[in-house]
């Protein structure tokens, strides 16, 4: 697979997640934009990662150690910075999933394409 079509879905989700952004009222502008940041930082490169080690022995456990990274992200914020920061964490936290999620479609897009078999002799 070229890193330009993983690309591609990244950036599609990164205008998304601006977009969004801007449209949230300014109060809670603040937080949207770090969780929509967190889930880009943290997601683009585990799926790449992840994407890449399709079909190769340690798949599972690339696979396996960004998704225990990921929840550990999520429960991080979700049991310490929503308790310190209140009830106005909570688009910060929903952002960071919806990315997250948003970003692990793309990843099982690229995988699909990549490994498909409608290319073969």
């Amino acid at each position: 697979m070229s890193l330009g079509r993983y690309l591609t879905g990244v950036t599609i989700v990164a205008a998304g997640s601006a977009v969004l952004t801007a449209l949230v009222p300014g109060p809670d502008r603040a937080f949207v934009g770090w969780g929509a940041f967190v889930g880009l930082v943290l997601q683009a490169p585990l799926g790449w990662l992840a994407v890449r080690s399709i079909g190769t022995e340690r798949f599972m456990a690339v696979w396996g150690l960004g998704m225990l990274v990921r929840l550990t992200t999520v429960a991080v914020a979700g049991l310490i910075v929503l308790p310190v920061l209140g009830s106005r964490s909570w688009p910060m936290l929903g952002t960071m999933v919806g990315v997250l999620v948003a970003l692990l479609l793309v990843e099982g897009a690229a995988a699909l394409r990549e490994h498909t078999w409608e290319d073969q002799p």
